[in-house]
């Protein structure tokens, strides 16, 4: 539901009414929701950053949240500086975004064109009082585009846009986490559902492993948990997987295939396992909870509060939950004409269910036939030695391109070069009775593991 614009953080916090239900990232880092809202880890008096632009970029999750609840309704603008993102752009985002300053738990100050203000280790009480009549202004908040190489895309949101799609209610039973960071839109939007809600929230601390993360999921009881696809496939090869026995897994950020739904149904029976599209520009617009890829036909114009359509192969989302713009004199326009985002990623509709074929900008040219390396990746995910894949192209003097596939097995290893080789001719004939000639790997390379980026996402060489 749209939020008011006098509604902070700290107001919707006191609104809550749940004081007892923490926020815990890792083993040594917790407060309850009150605690963050009343005290403050900044090393000044927050009422001096007061209508000031803020770039917060420090690598603790725990010091990230309890600084937005300090500064929303204080200043002017609130920069999101994921700590996954190279430390090169620093700068370049500092002078698009206007910041007067970085709030970091890093020293020593990382630019000579900002002032410096650290983080301490734990909430301390805060002279300034907080509520809806000390609200300055309605702060604006930045966040950076997941997926992106090179200089970062940054879109312009408001407190009201981000929590659009949370309706209020406490629930006492539930525990929230996830694997996103929050500086992320999907980790941001678990966050200030947490908040809202006055429900428990656990967070992965940047030194946990996976492993780790999980079993501290399972101790603090958690119920409803968030990832990727690929954040999901490497759980469930881990042991840890069996520790948490969550009511409700949803998958977001890039396409969930059938495989990965069913493998997630099978850990987890007694779970709902929905799968979202959402974005940092066209914000949340639906979820699908049928156990299925892909959505209904009807989720179209039957989802409340969103507009969407598919316009020239691609989904274009109108609705309160999408950003303002693009930051930057030379960006593009965010929304078209009609307030629709496009958001790049092509749908295809058959037998009464559209599917997502992938992203425009990723599309392989084989001989002047398309190929989108997300089809071809949720065939070979649904071989039952398969545990996750990336397909990509190589270039050919003869196809212009050939697509390859990078495969991740379910066994650790395998020594034996005669049963690789078996392997990947059964794996390639899985995938010639499933897709059309053009779009069969040429090649299957077995590899150990693929790599994420920090937004949970495969990296991709278009991405």
């Amino acid at each position: 539901m749209p939020r008011n614009n006098s509604t902070t953080l700290a107001s919707s916090i006191a609104a809550a009414g749940a004081p007892s239900s923490r926020l815990l990232v890792g083993s040594d880092a917790h407060a309850t929701w009150e605690e963050l809202a009343a005290g403050s880890i900044l090393n000044c008096p927050p009422d001096e950053l007061a209508g000031s632009c803020v770039l917060l970029a420090t690598i603790s999750q725990f010091a990230a949240a309890a600084v937005l609840i300090q500064l929303d309704g204080l200043a002017r603008r609130i920069v999101l500086y994921p700590p996954d993102l190279s430390r090169e752009h620093l700068d370049f985002v500092a002078a698009i975004t206007e910041a007067d300053l970085i709030v970091s738990d890093q020293p020593p100050a990382e630019s000579a064109n900002m002032r410096a203000v650290r983080v301490t280790p734990s909430p301390k009480a805060s002279h300034l009082e907080r509520s809806n009549k000390d609200v300055q202004c309605e702060t604006e908040w930045i966040l950076l585009t997941s997926g992106t190489t090179g200089r970062p895309k940054m879109v312009q949101h408001t407190l009201s846009s981000l929590t659009a799609a949370i309706e209020p209610g406490y629930d006492p039973a539930r525990v929230w986490s996830t694997f996103y960071d929050i500086r992320r839109y999907g980790g941001l939007q678990i966050f200030l559902r947490a908040l809202i809600t006055g429900t428990p929230l656990v967070l992965k601390s940047s030194t946990e492993t996976a492993s780790e993360y999980l079993a501290s999921a399972a101790i603090h009881g958690v119920t409803h948990i968030l990832g990727t696809p690929s954040h999901w496939r490497r759980a469930l090869a881990s042991p840890a997987a069996s520790l948490i026995a969550p009511q409700y897994v949803r998958l977001s950020g890039e396409i969930a295939d059938q495989a990965i739904l069913n493998n997630l149904c099978k850990q987890y029976p007694q779970a709902t396992i929905a799968h979202a599209f959402a974005s940092t520009e066209a914000g949340v617009a639906f979820v699908v909870e049928d156990g299925l890829m892909g959505l209904p036909a009807n989720a179209l114009t039957h989802t409340s509060g969103v507009e969407m359509k598919v316009d020239r192969g691609t989904l274009r989302v109108r609705s309160n939950r999408t950003a303002m713009r693009y930051m930057g004199a030379d960006s593009r326009p965010l929304k078209d004409a009609e307030g629709y985002v496009d958001t790049g990623d092509a749908l295809e509709s058959r037998n009464g269910r559209y599917y997502f074929a992938g992203r425009l900008d990723g599309v392989i040219n084989v001989g002047g036939l398309k190929v989108h390396p997300e089809e071809v990746e949720a065939v070979i995910n649904r071989h039952p030695e398969v545990s996750m894949s990336l397909v990509s192209s190589r270039k050919s003097p003869i196809m212009g391109a050939i697509v390859i596939a990078d495969v991740v097995l379910r066994t650790p290893s395998i020594d034996n070069g005669k049963v690789a080789s078996t392997l990947q001719q059964d794996i390639l004939h899985f995938c010639r009775g499933e897709l059309a000639p053009h779009k069969v790997p040429a090649t299957i390379n077995f590899v150990p593991s693929l790599d994420l980026a920090g937004s949970g996402k495969m990296v991709r060489r278009h991405a």
